[in-house]
């Protein structure tokens, strides 16, 4: 679906802001935060493609003003009541309760060094989201080809600033998850995943891009047709 949260960001809100030197957590809640999306992980509240959809459901104004673990936060809470893991009614209390009370000690809780160990390995290399599939690659290196501009209802990867777009196949990495479906609580569905390059001026227009610059963007089989016959893709080598 469309929204703030898309990849290629939202017009109108001017330019990004980088800061120098920014900390990996700009406050200490943010740590048992980003321990709890592993451990949530691994009890099985939610995929990676169903956690991003998560967030994409903040209300837009308080997405655009919440810090990024806030976001996780948010995610986080409404998949743990929906596995039935958190009472709403308790999550309330506590709540207000460390609201009035914000140095009172957390509650005490056991350590489970299953957690750790798969914590300690999946953290620093991730959760592989490669699947077998019978479906055959409809597409090789390359093929020119389009984005669909469709905007779906529901979790996408298919990024506005590449819909409608052609670009040229560059690379085919076999079949993975498929977000569409699986972010959407319809299950794996694995499709195969191509690089896609395109050029810059193709994406922003020219006189807005670099004419010796490409982006390259990983698409899922179904973001793709063949690109008319006698369509052409420039850019950078």
């Amino acid at each position: 679906m469309n929204g703030v949260f898309d990849l290629g960001g939202t017009d109108g809100l001017g330019p990004v802001v980088v800061v120098d030197d920014e900390p990996v957590f700009r406050a200490e809640w943010e740590k048992p935060m980003f321990t709890m999306f592993p451990a949530c992980f691994r009890a099985g509240y939610f995929g990676v493609d169903s956690f991003r959809h998560g967030m994409e459901k903040m209300d837009p104004a308080v997405y655009l003003k919440a810090p990024y673990y806030e976001h996780w936060l948010y995610s986080i809470e409404n998949h743990a009541i929906a596995a039935g893991a958190i009472d709403p009614a308790e999550l309330d209390r506590r709540t207000e309760y460390y609201l009035a009370n914000p140095d009172a000690p957390l509650p005490e809780h056991e350590q489970s060094e299953e957690l750790i160990e798969f914590v300690n390995a999946v953290v620093p290399a991730g959760a592989t989201a490669i699947r077998e599939t019978d479906k055959v690659a409809r597409f090789r290196a390359g093929d020119v080809v389009t984005v669909t501009d469709v905007s779906p209802f529901g979790h996408t990867r298919r990024a506005r600033y590449v819909r409608g777009k052609t670009g040229t196949v560059v690379a085919h990495h076999g079949s993975f998850i498929y977000p569409d479906t699986a972010g959407n609580g319809l299950g794996e569905d694995p499709e195969h995943v191509y690089t896609v390059k395109f050029a810059a001026e193709e994406l922003w227009g020219a006189g807005y891009a670099d004419p010796n610059s490409s982006v390259y963007f990983d698409v899922w089989d179904p973001y793709i047709e063949f690109a008319p016959e006698g369509s052409t893709t420039e850019g950078a080598e």
